[in-house]
């Protein structure tokens, strides 16, 4: 969807306080990081100079989109 050059495959580990752990001991799935690109406004989403790049919205509905048509073409 976004080409194999815009994937990133070997993301550095997070150690955040995210609860999705949880969800997946439950459901199996994936989290999944929406790159919000370089430039201004670049920084950790809990920053007070964060700003979002509403560029991007597009990818991201497109993209869960796709994974709902595939789920349901498997069914």
């Amino acid at each position: 969807m976004v080409g194999e050059t815009n994937v990133d495959r070997n993301g550095a580990p997070h150690m955040a306080s995210e609860d999705f752990s949880y969800m997946l001991e439950a459901r199996p799935g994936a989290f999944i990081f929406l790159g919000n690109g370089d430039g201004e406004g670049t920084c950790n989403v809990h920053n007070p100079r964060y700003d979002f790049n509403d560029e991007i919205l597009p990818v991201g509905a497109s993209y869960f989109a796709r994974l709902i048509e595939m789920t349901l073409a498997r069914r």
